[in-house]
């Protein structure tokens, strides 16, 4: 690995989560019911904090290597470190990622795909929400080309080394969010358009499905042994709500919601549940998807328009410059 990619490694044997500390014993899936996964290597992106840094400690805390890509080097090697603390055992990775930033997606899928040439899980986990109008480094309206044009060039560019062994999965994380999503594909980065960050946030939360089904369809088409997986968190009290007004903030606290452990779950189930199926979609089990034990869920009738899968990658692969060998 790069100086930019650290392990941190214990000495003691890696604990199991136990069910007196599984947020979803209630009833339904929860901790106790994830297969070992020792020996699989999980990359999760946005993994310093919130679903991503609960995923990685569900996973690691199993028997995974799970390598945490974050923006931000200083705070997800202290992330790392933290989960280690808990998990002496574990098996531990940084590697600085920038979503916004096609340049350093670059660098990041280099390094990892030169350390890791058989790679089994790739969680799209990283997001921002609803920030104030701005831009990525490459010029994209910064929540479509973060949430998915980042996460696009990502999966594309580490795809061979996930190719490579039987049974990997591509789990990308959406929202209840896009079901009120619509995809302008005339104005994809708001230049025409007056900027409503919240109907940014929905299309680019809508794309991820989109990008899910389209990258399923590809995969079966190529007898890939490589499956495409989608999640979403519900309603998670998590760093991503900051933006948010105080209004919002309250109303997200009175509906119904969980955790950030719990929230984590669904993306977990999507990652290592053996019934888990190519264009799976997992929620929580709740009214309203909002909170509650993972299961399948089903997504938006716009988040299967096959056309609009189609058109959508062909502008992913025309902004990003990213070509998928499927």
């Amino acid at each position: 690995m790069s100086q930019q990619d650290t392990e941190h490694q214990g000495p003691a044997a890696t604990p199991r989560p136990s069910a007196g500390t599984d947020p979803a014993r209630r009833g339904g899936w929860g901790a106790a019911d994830i297969p070992d996964q020792s020996g699989r290597i999980a990359v999760i992106t946005g993994a310093n904090t919130g679903i991503g840094l609960e995923a990685a400690r569900f996973l690691a805390g199993a028997g995974a290597h799970v390598v945490l890509a974050g923006r931000n080097p200083d705070k997800t090697r202290a992330a790392a470190a933290g989960l280690t603390a808990g998990l002496p055992a574990a098996r531990v990775s940084t590697l600085a990622l920038d979503l916004a930033s096609l340049e350093s997606v670059r660098a990041a899928a280099a390094q990892l795909r030169a350390a890791y040439p058989r790679l089994d899980l790739l969680i799209n986990n990283a997001g921002v929400m609803m920030p104030p109008r701005s831009h990525t480094a490459d010029g994209f309206e910064l929540q479509f080309g973060t949430n998915h044009l980042g996460h696009y060039a990502l999966t594309g560019l580490v795809l061979p080394s996930l190719l490579a062994v039987p049974g990997s999965r591509v789990v990308t994380i959406s929202s209840n969010g896009h079901k009120v999503g619509r995809i302008d594909f005339d104005d994809l980065q708001w230049e025409r358009r007056r900027y409503r960050k919240m109907r940014s946030y929905a299309q680019s939360k809508l794309a991820n499905l989109l990008f899910t089904y389209e990258l399923q369809r590809r995969l079966t088409a190529a007898g890939a042994p490589t499956v495409a997986v989608a999640a979403h968190p519900g309603t998670a009290n998590t760093e991503l709500v900051r933006h948010l007004s105080v209004l919002s903030r309250l109303g997200s606290r009175i509906a119904p919601h969980h955790d950030a452990r719990a929230g984590a779950l669904p993306t977990v189930r999507a990652a290592t549940d053996p019934a888990a199926a190519g264009g799976d979609y997992y929620g929580p089990s709740g009214i309203g998807e909002f909170a509650g034990p993972p299961k399948r869920v089903r997504s938006s009738s716009r988040s299967h328009d096959s056309a609009a899968g189609q058109r959508l990658w062909r502008e992913s692969e025309r902004l990003t410059g990213v070509s998928y060998p499927v």
